[in-house]
This record gives C-alpha cells, structure tokens and sequence, in this order.
C-alpha cells in the first residue's frame, strides 16, 4: 500500500535501481520508522547504498516494517515501546552533538548530515557559532517543502488522524480553537 502512495519513490527506483548511484554510500537515519519510511529505505538500498536505520519515536515504530527490512538485510535498531535506557539515536540534532562531544574522530568519515526538526537546527546554529560544528549540515526544517507542504498539510493530517484515533469522536460539525498560527497552525485550521 504504501508503495501504491509513493509514486515518485518507485519512479526513482524503476529508472535508477539498476545503475547504483549510491554504490559504497553508507547512509545512517533516524526517523519514524513507519511503512513510508520502508519503501524509502528499500528504495535507498535499490540505489545501491548501505543503509541502517533507527527511529526517531519509539511509539510511531511499526514492528513489521522494521521486522521486515531486517530480513532484508538492513540494520534496525528500533522497536515500538523502546525505553529511553534503550533508545540512543533519535531526532532533535542529539546524535550529532554526542557524536561531536564524545567521538569527534567520526566526523572525519561523515560527510553530510540533515536535521529536520527546530529543536536540531536550534542547536546546529549554537554549534555552528561557536565554530565547533565539524559536519556540513543539509538544514531540512527550513526548506520549502519541509514549512509549506510538509508542516501545513502534514500536521493538519496528523492532527485530525490524532484527535480521532485519541478520542474516537467524529470531526465533522465540531467547532475548534487552534492557538498559533505558524504553518503547522495553518494546517490544522
């Protein structure tokens, strides 16, 4: 299904699959490992890249999409009720600053890093003022796509998906406040 949802992922798949343009790329993420982030992993690996992977939210893992890319040969260190003992990686630019304060010989082999969250390009900006940031930095929280598609149309989706799956109760009729008005706010109005 997901797949089906994601026709530019498998377009990129059917055209580039074959040629390996990622061959000998070592790709480390961390983000909600759902059946999307699935399909981008395997498309990844399709392109010839080596992948591993964790997620960013221990109650959004999906333990059959992690289950299954494992069978495939991906490395996945996530589980849906992770602890925090148990839960190293995740978003919010975290692994970047332990990498930079307790292994800084690793900067020397990572060559990008992206960070998608406020709170992560927050940090990279102190980081990056204080001349300690040693990694160049693709800042995807401040990218188009990321505040007017994914921010506006993507919380106002989850939002309406969170309010029913929480409360069981039907949306439609109903009169709501929405308090702030950013592009996530935007989205849910």
């Amino acid at each position: 299904m997901a797949e089906a949802e994601m026709p530019g992922v498998m377009r990129l798949r059917k055209i580039y699959g074959l040629k390996q343009l990622l061959k000998g790329v070592r790709l480390a993420g961390c983000l909600h490992l759902t059946a999307q982030t699935g399909v981008m992993i395997e498309a990844l690996r399709q392109l010839g890249a080596q992948v591993q992977w964790s997620s960013s939210n221990p109650l959004s893992t999906q333990d059959h999409v992690a289950a299954a890319l494992v069978k495939n040969g991906v490395s996945i260190y996530a589980w849906k009720g992770e602890t925090e003992e148990e839960k190293l990686w995740y978003d919010g630019c975290v692994l970047t600053r332990i990498i930079h304060e307790k292994y800084p010989h690793l900067t020397r082999v990572i060559h990008c890093i992206s960070e998608e969250t406020t709170a992560g390009i927050t940090q990279l900006h102190i980081l990056f003022n204080n001349n300690q940031l040693k990694v160049p930095v693709i800042n995807v929280n401040d990218s188009v796509t990321k505040s007017k598609f994914d921010n506006y149309y993507g919380c106002g989706e989850s939002l309406i998906d969170g309010i029913k799956r929480a409360t069981d109760v039907m949306i439609g009729g109903k009169i709501a406040v929405v308090i702030g008005y950013g592009n996530g706010g935007k989205g849910g109005a």
